[in-house]
């Protein structure tokens, strides 16, 4: 399983592999060890989040949002050329080409799971994808409002 994560003792982006039950994770920065709490791991599956111990995690499509959205807008721009030179076929033939290959982009990228609290991300474990829903607007809100009150 591959683990993208915020070191909460350096403060450093890290991503680090580690197999399905492992007792915690080391920041390869500060070679801090960051321990698993109780419960994170039931049957091999992810329960809680190895870094900060939430049990709020949610399952995401693990797409590449910067991608996407330069098909999107590189399809748009070009279907606006298209336009200006009156080829209306030509032009809805690139917004139908542009909107397939986002959605083919879509089916092919796999899942993964986050944690509300620290952002956490899981990927390479897809019977966690079962246990946890999708996002949750109201449980983010939750917890972008009790970060906001910590730092003041």
């Amino acid at each position: 399983m591959n683990v993208s994560f915020a070191c909460p003792h350096c403060e450093q982006s890290a991503k680090v592999e580690l197999l399905p039950g492992g007792e915690g994770i080391v920041c390869p920065h500060c070679q801090k060890s960051i321990p698993a709490v109780d419960g994170a791991w039931s049957e091999g599956e992810l329960k809680r989040c190895l870094v900060c111990g939430s049990g709020d995690l949610f399952a995401r499509k693990d797409f590449p949002q910067r991608l996407g959205l330069a098909i999107v807008v590189g399809g748009l721009s070009l279907s606006c050329v298209t336009w200006f030179f009156y080829q209306t076929y030509l032009t809805f033939a690139v917004l139908f080409v542009s909107a397939l290959a986002d959605m083919a982009l879509f089916l092919i990228v796999g899942e993964s799971v986050a944690c509300y609290r620290c952002r956490a991300e899981y990927r390479g474990q897809p019977d966690a994808l079962k246990e946890h829903g999708p996002f949750e607007l109201e449980t983010h809100e939750r917890y972008r409002q009790q970060a906001a009150r910590l730092k003041q």
